[in-house]
Formats: structure tokens, sequence, C-alpha cells
């Protein structure tokens, strides 16, 4: 069994995300843990990039802060490989497609694979054009997670059946962000990823309070929270880690 599956096993995974290197690398490492210890499930690494078109401006201010520190994928890789000495959480990168492409795509798939990353996420990167990296994914044992949104309609069924790992339901329009109410059907968009395979599905995309946890677990598998995590790193920079550690075990005992 995949890493990733074992995230869903013992009932609704909770998956935050921090930007690397935001408020540094050290803290990001450290926050690993703390996650890991507060009840993650899964944790999303994301690779800052200086032009993220998924992100929201808390992510995209996080990224430049993160890019100013000096943070490269390189440093990046170093840190997963002392995490990987500490713990066995299912890990996954989030990044975008040209990060993945500047750094030399079999190089990155075949390193984060050696260090023990579990799938990747490329928010950027269209359904059509995901051979451009899936056979390196499966060469290297790397689940490429995909995205479906509201809009994808037609196409949820056509990506759900080659689906990896776990789906990444986009619960709103638009970019990443805090919401005050989510309206999508999310259980419309789960009925028709489940008709077509039995693959966990994990909502993102402005949940951020446990009340809406509480709403979004009830009909997905997991719940993906960013955009408030990353505004705990932003409030309390260096000193963020018990802030995070509070804020996570309250997310997921909302959803147990």
């Amino acid at each position: 069994m995949s890493n990733i599956k074992k995230a869903f096993e013992k009932g609704k995974a909770f998956i935050p995300f921090i930007t690397c290197g935001d408020p540094s690398i050290e803290v990001t490492e450290q926050l690993v843990y703390t996650m890991e210890k507060a009840g993650a499930d899964l944790i999303e690494l994301g690779i800052p990039f200086s032009d993220p078109t998924a992100e929201g401006p808390v992510i995209q201010a996080a990224n430049l802060r993160a890019l100013t520190n000096g943070v490269t994928t390189d440093k990046i890789f170093d840190m997963v490989e002392k995490i990987r000495q500490n713990t066995n959480i299912p890990l996954v990168f989030m990044t975008y497609a040209n990060v993945v492409f500047s750094y030399g795509s079999e190089k990155f798939i075949s390193k984060a694979s050696q260090l023990g990353i579990d799938g990747l996420i490329l928010p950027d990167l269209p359904f059509e054009e995901k051979l451009e990296f899936l056979p390196l994914c499966k060469q290297y044992n790397i689940d490429l997670i995909s995205l479906i949104a509201p809009t994808s309609h037609k196409r949820i069924s056509m990506i759900a059946k080659q689906a990896d790992g776990f789906i990444y339901c986009v619960s709103s329009m638009g970019v990443t962000g805090v919401r005050s109410e989510i309206t999508t059907d999310v259980s419309a968009m789960i009925e028709l990823v489940k008709k077509a395979q039995n693959i966990p599905c994990a909502v993102g995309f402005g949940i951020s309070t446990p009340e809406q946890a509480k709403q979004m677990a009830n009909k997905a598998d997991g719940i993906i929270v960013g955009s408030a995590i990353v505004k705990i790193c932003e409030k309390y920079g260096e000193n963020c880690i018990p802030y995070i550690e509070d804020y996570v075990k309250q997310m997921k005992q909302a959803i147990l």
C-alpha cells in the first residue's frame, strides 16, 4: 500500500500545507514534527515559486518571504532528508511545473523519490499535459496527485479514472485563501470521482475554521488547509510553532 493511502486509513485525514522556508527552513522542519504530533495525517510541503498562479495573497506572500530568505529546491531536499530520519509521515511536494522543469524533471522526481517524498501536486499542470511528468512519477514510484475543480464537470470521471494517491478537490473557484463560506456542491464532485475509481478525496481551498472542517469532512475523506496555517506563520514568524500546534489539534479534533 502506498504511504499516501495510509493517511486515509484511520478515518478522516487532516492535511496541512506549509511553504518551505517561511519563516525559515529550520522552522519548517520543526513544523513537520509538530503537526504530525498534533494529528496531521499527511503534510503538503510547498516549494516556493516566483509566480504561483493558483495562490491567493497569503501564500504568494509566503513564497516571496521564503525566496527572499534564500530558499532553494536543493535546501528543501536537504531538509526532507533530515525529516525522513525522524518520521515516516506521508509527505507530498506542492509546487509548479516550471520548478520541476527548470530543475530537470527526471533529476527532481528521482531525487524526491529517493528522499522519501510520496506524491507531487502541480496545480498548474492541465490534465491533458500530465504525460509530461506522469511516466517519470510512475517510474520513481511517486503519486502525481490530480486536482478537480467545480468547473471540471465532464472531465471529473476522466481525471478520476487515471488518478493516483488521492484526488485534490478544489472547493472554491479562484485562488487559495480563507473563505467565509463554501458554496460548491462538493458531494456531487466526490460522487462522480467514486463512480470512476475508489480513491480518497480530500477537499481544499478556503477551509479555515473547525466548523468548515467538520462540514467538509462529512462529505470527503480528508481536508486540506493551507492559507490559514500560512497566516499563522506570517503573524508569529519564528515563534509560530506552538500556535500552529494548537490550530492543527483543533482542526483534527473537529473531523474525528
